[in-house]
């Protein structure tokens, strides 16, 4: 099994500049025979909360088609976020695009301080997949404050929590902090993808990490570059290695 963590860098409310390097970051991923590749909070549209409705997408909305495409054609899962409109309530979210041509989302379940004057939160949007009989589930950022979230994903046997963050310098301690301590308790591993570029106006601090199901760091990128964490599983046994943009 191999896993690519995409740290990008968003062009703010540009989505045409964000898919053409969401592209980029996906062929990459399959030069690299990644099975999945998963991108940061809102990667698509880049964080927004006042713009996010000039840049919500729906479910079968046509900038996802070569996207699309591209999971059909790579036998690749593109993991990749939006601002995302479910009937008449937006969300944060992301979409979950599987190489038989399917779309599932996944919504915010735990907002940030802020984020609920634009977003609502749900959690009907949950869902799982597998990748070689290992059982994956989601979140994005602030789930990641929340010990439910991690606890629940725990329940549900996950193998793998694969988190979707925008998180600052200043934030970024605590998010290792945490993940560190749920892949130990919850014996599950953990990958994470933040962006390396400002957006919403604020630096963000990168550092895509993977941790292991004992809570071990088994690779990280640094604060600035753009690329892909790839970790592999070899019979239990993680490797990583950084694959620059």
């Amino acid at each position: 099994m191999i896993l690519a963590a995409a740290q990008t860098k968003p062009t703010r409310g540009n989505i045409e500049a964000n898919l053409l390097d969401h592209y980029r970051l996906i062929e990459l991923a399959v030069q690299n025979k990644a099975q999945l590749i998963v991108f940061p909070e809102l990667s698509i549209s880049g964080y927004e909360r006042e713009d996010a409705q000039k840049l919500v997408f729906k479910k079968d909305d046509s900038r996802l088609d070569h996207l699309r495409k591209l999971a059909v054609e790579n036998n690749i899962i593109i993991v990749a976020g939006a601002p995302i409109q479910i009937e008449n309530e937006m969300f944060i979210g992301e979409f979950i695009i599987s190489p038989d041509n399917s779309v599932s989302i996944y919504t915010k379940q735990f907002l940030h301080e802020g984020e609920d004057e634009f977003f609502e939160s749900s959690f009907d949007y949950n869902p799982m997949i597998m990748i070689e009989n290992k059982k994956i589930s989601f979140a994005i950022c602030a789930d990641i404050d929340n010990p439910l979230h991690p606890e629940n994903a725990c329940k549900r046997e996950t193998d793998i929590y694969i988190a979707s963050i925008f998180f600052t310098p200043n934030g970024i301690p605590n998010a290792y902090r945490d993940l560190q301590n749920y892949a130990q308790k919850h014996k599950m591993n953990v990958l994470m993808a933040n962006f390396s570029g400002e957006s919403w106006g604020y630096p963000s601090a990168g550092q895509s990490a993977f941790w292991n199901n004992k809570g071990q760091l088994n690779g990280q990128m640094n604060d600035s570059d753009s690329g892909l964490l790839l970790v592999e599983n070899d019979n239990n046994n993680w490797t990583s290695r950084v694959v620059l943009n």
